[in-house]
């Protein structure tokens, strides 16, 4: 159920990089609702790095759902300061309103088929069934008028 192929596009402002995967998003639109200065899908390239300061992008990211939008730190010393030290995971599951179940925390989805993926600090598991995504959720929900 993983694609080899998926698009992985990068931007950076010399601090950090943000990785965006368009086939991940959700499109929940909390990225530029939240900060237009820098995510705006109105312009090409819809991300903007120098629209705010990188603690504000880091703490907007963290927002993002599905998992579409990461970030990394480009100096290794800061990237190593900021990794959690080894401990029990911590998995948060959140049944939104109308919407999917988003979870937090590192995870392993194991497919019916053998596979195995991995997802890093979030992921968005479909509920409404109508998703083109499974088990993912691809905010078909919307569309389909799901209730519950």
């Amino acid at each position: 159920m993983s694609n080899d192929k998926e698009i992985q596009k990068e931007y950076t402002n010399g601090e950090i990089t943000v990785v965006w995967k368009p086939e991940t998003c959700i499109h929940s639109t909390i990225c530029w609702h939240g900060l237009l200065d820098v995510f705006d899908p109105r312009n090409k390239p819809w991300v903007n790095m120098s629209g705010a300061t990188t603690e504000d992008i880091v703490q907007q990211i963290d927002k993002c759902p599905s998992g579409a939008l990461s970030y990394y730190f480009n100096d290794a010393t800061r990237r190593n300061l900021t990794e959690p030290a080894a401990k029990l995971p911590n998995v948060q599951i959140e049944v939104t309103e109308n919407g999917p179940l988003r979870i937090t925390g590192d995870i392993t989805v194991h497919f019916a088929d053998g596979t195995l993926q991995q997802k890093h600090q979030r992921a968005s598991f479909c509920r409404c069934g109508a998703s083109g995504n499974k088990p993912y959720c691809d905010g078909s929900h919307r569309r389909v008028g799901f209730k519950g």
